[in-house]
Formats: structure tokens, sequence, C-alpha cells
């Protein structure tokens, strides 16, 4: 503390109890006895740096994945393109097994040693699906009053299917599809669906 700001802050007084002395600081020192009803928010200090994920050497385009998790745990897909934080773009295809263009999470997935010719696949629809904005949903205008009261125990209406992602879907597919018809049984592995068994040891197959 400089002498400057120990001049400037009131001295305390000293108070004999005995033989013992105590020193009692000055009113404008003491601690407060009336705090604010709602606590400050103070931004939380992030200790951790960012590190660039480090895809793992199985996951190559055009590599057949099986997906662990999510809406479409079990199925094979079509890896397509590493995206940003660990994120991989794929592919069912659509017309193959009902899987959509989507991204799931690298580290929800095994990599098989099948794999899918990439050749002749429209680059542009991918780097457009790649964005970070393709996949963002849509803003709901929330429905207040009576409406809303009624509305509370019916079904959510199916969304439709933009045409704008049904076309780029055909599009990336086109070309999957001719490679994956000519090879014999990928079609059918394609299709079907991975799953254990009891007695089954998953560290002991081969991918």
């Amino acid at each position: 503390m400089s002498a400057k700001h120990a001049s400037e802050t009131p001295a305390g007084k000293t108070k004999k109890f005995g033989k013992g002395e105590r020193q009692i600081p000055h009113h404008s020192q003491k601690a407060k006895k009336y705090y604010p009803a709602e606590d400050v928010v103070k931004p939380k200090k992030v200790r951790k740096t960012i590190h660039a994920a480090k895809p793992r050497a199985t996951l190559q385009p055009g590599t057949i994945l099986i997906l662990l998790a999510g809406r479409f745990r079990g199925k094979r897909v079509v890896l397509l393109k590493h995206l940003p934080q660990g994120i991989l773009l794929v592919t069912g295809p659509f017309k193959v097994n009902g899987v959509p263009l989507r991204r799931v999470n690298a580290r929800y997935v095994i990599a098989t040693s099948a794999k899918v010719e990439l050749k002749g696949i429209d680059s542009k629809t991918v780097e457009k699906v790649s964005g970070e904005g393709y996949f963002a949903r849509e803003k709901k205008e929330e429905t207040k009053g009576e409406e809303a009261f009624f509305k509370q125990g019916e079904k959510p209406e199916k969304k439709p299917v933009a045409s704008a992602r049904a076309s780029d879907q055909k599009a990336v597919d086109k070309a999957l599809l001719s490679h994956i018809k000519n090879e014999p049984h990928l079609l059918e592995y394609l299709r079907s669906s991975f799953s254990l068994r009891k007695g089954d040891r998953p560290h002991e197959m081969k991918w």
C-alpha cells in the first residue's frame, strides 16, 4: 500500500480490555450490513485453451461409418467431409437407408474398413451444406392466449421438407448411388442396421 493511500484511509480506535488491547476499524472500513437481493453476475474466466480437433486416421472421406447415438443409431452412413470442432458431415444415402444429410459427432461413430468412392460428387453442394447456417433452425412465432391453450394436447404438425434441401440431397446422393450399385453387396450392407447380441464381443470384431 502506498503512503498516499495509507494517509487517506481513516484510522481506527484502540480500546483496552483489561490487560489486552483491540484495534477497532473506522466505520467506513466495516463490512456492509445490507447486500443486494440479486447476485451480481460476473463473467466466468475460461482457463482452458481451445485446441483444434484432430480427426482419427480411420475417419477418411468415403469411409462407411456406424452411428452409435441419435435418431439414426445403428445405421450405416458415408462420410463426406470433416467440419470444425470434431463434427462430421454424413449421408445415408437417403434413398438407401433413409438417413439424410446431417452432422454427427466424431466420438459417436465407428469407422469400418469399407469405403465408397466420392468421385463425381457435387463439391459445390457439399460446400453449401457444410456452411454454418445450413442446419440452423427456423424461429417459430409463439402463439399466446386461447389459441396456445387449446393446442397444448395436440400432436405437433410435421414440418414439410424444404425443396432446396431435397434438391441438395439428390445432388449429393446421385454420384454415390452409382458407385454403390457397382460394388457387390454394398447396397444391402448400407441398408442393414448394426446391433449387438448376447455373447458378441465388440473389441474382437474387425470393422
